[in-house]
């Protein structure tokens, strides 16, 4: 697996650039990450989003997917949308340093 460095740590990444393992993420690593998907500012609903996919992952050791952000995390789908456009669940979780979601191309 390919290594990078994020926020002075580096890291093992897959081809497409997320993380291998989840526990390496630190809050510091979500802007460069967000950077690389076309985010360049991360809003109060970003980080609440970022921060209940890791507690999530971390309760559940799933991935969430947008319905379960939407349900458990309180965050309408719209504005998911809005946050991450063009693939929210696979942008969110990237950003999170989680895996890829399953089902996402």
């Amino acid at each position: 697996m390919p290594k990078t460095i994020l926020a002075g740590i580096e890291v093992e990444v897959t081809n497409e650039g997320f993380l291998v393992n989840p526990y390496d993420w630190t809050e510091a690593m979500a802007p460069v990450l967000a950077e690389k998907v076309g985010i360049f500012e991360l809003t109060d609903l970003h980080w609440k989003t970022i921060r209940f996919m890791r507690k999530d992952f971390s309760d559940r050791q799933a991935i969430p997917t947008i319905r379960r952000m939407k349900n458990a995390g309180g965050i309408p789908i719209k504005d998911l949308y809005k946050l991450f456009p063009d693939g929210p669940a696979k942008k969110a979780a990237f950003i999170a340093g989680l895996g890829k979601p399953q089902g996402c191309i």
